[in-house]
């Protein structure tokens, strides 16, 4: 969303009428209004109240060369940690809540993952060269910028439009850039083109980002199949892997986005267009691969600043085509008869011979946004707006042979989640010292699905799919939840060195269309539903309740009066009721297992049980000394994040342990260089339940450098400087080789329990941009 969450009070209808007459004015607006330079249709650059970090496009410039993965760039957010994923779609979490239980926009848009192991994630779809601008909103977020989530949010956009000064005909304008980082031979460019009037703005940009599998800091392989096994086995005859090297890591993608605006007084519509085209992304922790996302989206927008304040209405459409199947590094034919059958093609396929998996999933995203800030008085703001999106989804595995045979195996059929929202929010400055924020948000969530079917339709039974299909289609499958966020927050600044802010909030998300409606307990088909990395197999629950989370936090904040030091500390808890975990599933009583199977793959049901997370973030920067060799100063931050079920007793899945960073910087003139350590802790506090995987701890140094000219930037560095062999607490399971869809645990080929997946061993990279 493009505002600045300023204050608001209760929830008011805006009426779309509004929006036509606005718009009609735009070419009857008096041009002297422009000033005399050129402008951007920016957002306002004060921290908004509820705000961990904003980083505009300068804060993000150093970070770019090193990463093709967008969600990387908020990896100094103090609060924020990475799920493990494919090289462009890690997921972010913050404070041990990730994925869907954040609110991630992208433009003013929700998007979805439509995929079953969340690979096309919201961020996914932008590369980092087209990233204008992120927010991160870390546990108390405004009802403004939330809803459908218990977390934060991430705001994330693309750049503003911009427009020629006054009397100084056309603008422009543009930027080309290419990269190179050795581990993986990852390569890619990136352009953009602006042309613009003192009315119209037409603008374009587009990347492109490729890489090889990468290589850990060692070899780490030497068990990750059953006794006996061939480290270096894929599956594929002929092609073997390096006891170092980190199968399906390599990724392809492309992303571009068209934009056109007018402008006319106070007045702005704007329309973006927005293509990916991925042909490949593997993932090391997952039982497949990505083969193909296609991703078409159009949002149209209209912004107008009005005489009582500010009026925003958008509308957004996004189709999306996916395909998963075996990568080059995971077996692709299979017998019925030799499970570790060596991969060579086994003839037509049938039911003795299985040509691969393929999977299919199709969604359309239709979302509208109607908001306007009224200005009450000098010091109050009243911020009011409705939201509704319609989304569906088809997910389907056509019969490929071998256990999936003969018929098309139904995951989830004709999918629908409705979300119809209102809110209203309320800010007040009472004086300089004190500023309150209090809003209020309702949705009606609205979901069904059709009937299903596996592979068999008719006798004999094979993994129980007659059984449990027909128990699921005997279900009422229609569900409708009425869910309700509630934010307090106050600011208080005793003097121009420190600043306090506090607050409450009530948050409520409701289960996502896998969560709720995946049906089948047959080891070989949970096994594809799973969006955490953990190597398990995952089952639906009709009967999930929307979790319900409420967090009292605060931030302390000193600094200087012009922020050359400062220092952070953000002290947080949440508890949540009807939390959605898991417990493991006994598939052949149909029954949750009294005795947990330990060490070892497993399959799982989403339960409703309690939680409770709580943690510190600190962050800090501060000026060292100033001398001829330039001006040098330190940068640090330090998150410890504890999650429990309440219900257990088990730690929760995916917490990251104790972590910090500490980074020496140098500026001098144009020179801009830092030396980074990285330092995480042993991570031992694991979800028995998953039979999560203990991570050692460890200690990495980067090394990072940039010179500028008037038109042309240069990036450089060293990511992991001494090739350290480590294990990223939240990378989840290896399972990026071999006969990854068998769920045995004796399999020579099957990938075995306990080998998480390694980090990136020692990469030089250097990126050079261009602008004119």
């Amino acid at each position: 969303m493009s505002f600045t969450p300023r204050p608001v009070a209760l929830a008011v209808a805006l009426a779309l009428p509004a929006l036509s007459a606005a718009v009609t004015q735009v070419h009857a607006a008096d041009a002297a209004t422009l000033p005399e330079v050129t402008v951007s249709a920016t957002r306002d650059t004060a921290t908004p109240a509820g705000s961990t970090a904003v980083l505009n496009a300068a804060d993000l410039a150093a970070t770019r060369a090193a990463t093709s993965d967008t969600a990387s760039l908020l990896r100094d957010v103090p609060g924020v940690s990475l799920y493990g994923s494919g090289g462009v779609s890690s997921l972010p979490s913050i404070h041990g809540l990730a994925d869907d239980r954040l609110r991630v926009k992208l433009d003013g848009m929700d998007l979805l993952s439509a995929c079953p192991n969340h690979m096309n994630p919201a961020l996914s779809y932008l590369d980092p060269s087209q990233v204008g601008s992120i927010e991160v909103y870390a546990g108390i977020a405004p009802v403004s910028v939330g809803g459908d989530s218990i977390g934060g949010s991430i705001i994330a956009e693309t750049a503003a439009p911009e427009f020629a000064a006054a009397g100084a005909g056309s603008l422009v304008k543009g930027e080309v850039g290419a990269y190179y980082r050795s581990n993986g031979n990852a390569r890619g460019g990136n352009l953009a083109a602006t042309y613009a009037t003192e009315s119209f703005n037409i603008s374009y940009t587009g990347a492109i980002a490729r890489s090889d599998n990468y290589d850990a800091g060692g070899d780490f392989k030497a068990s990750i199949f059953g006794p006996g096994n061939d480290p270096y086995f894929t599956g594929r005859p002929g092609h073997t892997l390096p006891l170092d090297e980190v199968g399906s890591t390599a990724y392809d993608t492309r992303n571009h986005t068209l934009g056109l605006a007018f402008r006319g007084g106070k007045h702005l519509v704007e329309a973006k267009f927005g293509v990916q085209d991925l042909p490949e992304q593997l993932w090391p922790n997952q039982r497949m691969d990505m083969l193909g996302n296609d991703q078409q989206r159009v949002n149209l927008r209209y912004l107008g600043d009005l005489d009582w304040g500010k009026l925003e209405a958008r509308i957004y459409h996004e189709d999306v085509d996916h395909f998963m199947d075996f990568g080059a590094d995971k077996k692709y034919w299979y017998t019925a008869s030799t499970p570790d059958y060596d991969g060579s093609p086994c003839g037509v396929p049938s039911a003795t011979c299985a040509a691969g998996m393929p999977m299919y999933t199709a969604s359309t995203n239709t979302g509208a946004v109607v908001k306007g800030d009224i200005n009450l008085t000098q010091q109050d703001l009243l911020r009011v707006g409705a939201e509704y999106q319609r989304y569906r989804l088809d997910d389907w595995w056509p019969a490929s042979g071998g256990g999936m045979w003969p018929n098309t195996f139904w995951n989830i059929n004709d999918g629908e989640r409705d979300r119809a929202a209102l809110f209203g929010e309320w800010e007040k400055q009472f004086d300089p010292q004190w500023m309150t924020l209090a809003g209020v948000r309702y949705e009606r969530v609205m979901m069904d699905t059709g009937d299903v079917h596996g592979y068999k339709i008719v006798a004999p039974d094979s993994g129980n799919q007659l059984r449990d299909s027909a128990a699921f289609n005997a279900e009422d499958h229609s569900r409708t939840d009425d869910n309700w966020d509630m934010t307090v927050l106050a600011r208080y600044t005793p003097d121009a060195t420190r600043d306090i802010e506090f607050g409450f909030a009530h948050k409520t998300r409701s289960p996502n269309l896998h969560e709720r409606y995946t049906w089948s307990t047959w080891t070989m088909a949970a096994l594809m539903v799973n969006w955490v990395g953990d190597g398990n197999g995952y089952i639906g629950n009709l009967d999930l309740e929307p979790e319900k989370a409420n967090t009292v936090s605060a931030t302390f904040d000193w600094h200087a009066t012009d922020r050359h030091w400062e220092f952070k500390a953000t002290p947080y808890y949440t508890h949540v009721s009807d939390y959605i975990d898991a417990v493991q599933w006994d598939a052949t009583n149909n029954v949750q297992r009294t005795t947990l199977l330990t060490d070892q793959f497993t399959v799982l049901k989403f339960v409703n049980q309690s939680a409770r997370i709580y943690g510190l973030d600190l962050s800090g920067k501060m000026p060292l000394a100033k001398t001829q060799m330039g001006e040098f100063g330190l940068n640090g931050l330090a998150s410890y994040t504890k999650g429990e079920n309440r219900d257990t007793g088990d730690g929760l899945y995916n917490i990251m342990p104790l972590n910090a960073k500490l980074a020496l910087t140098q500026k001098l003139g144009r020179w801009d260089n830092a030396v980074e350590l990285v330092m995480v802790a042993r991570k031992d506090d694991v979800s028995e339940v998953r039979n999560e995987m203990e991570t050692p701890g460890y200690a990495l140094v980067n090394l990072r450098g940039s010179y500028g000219w008037k038109q042309v930037r240069v990036d450089f560095g060293v990511e992991n400087l001494f090739d350290r062999l480590y294990y990223h607490p939240l990378g989840g399971a290896y399972t990026g080789q071999g006969t990854t869809m068998s769920g045995s645990t004796t399999a020579l080929t099957s990938p075995k329990w306990g080998t998480p997946v390694p980090g990136m061993g020692r990469s030089i990279y250097a990126g050079l941009n261009y602008s004119f």
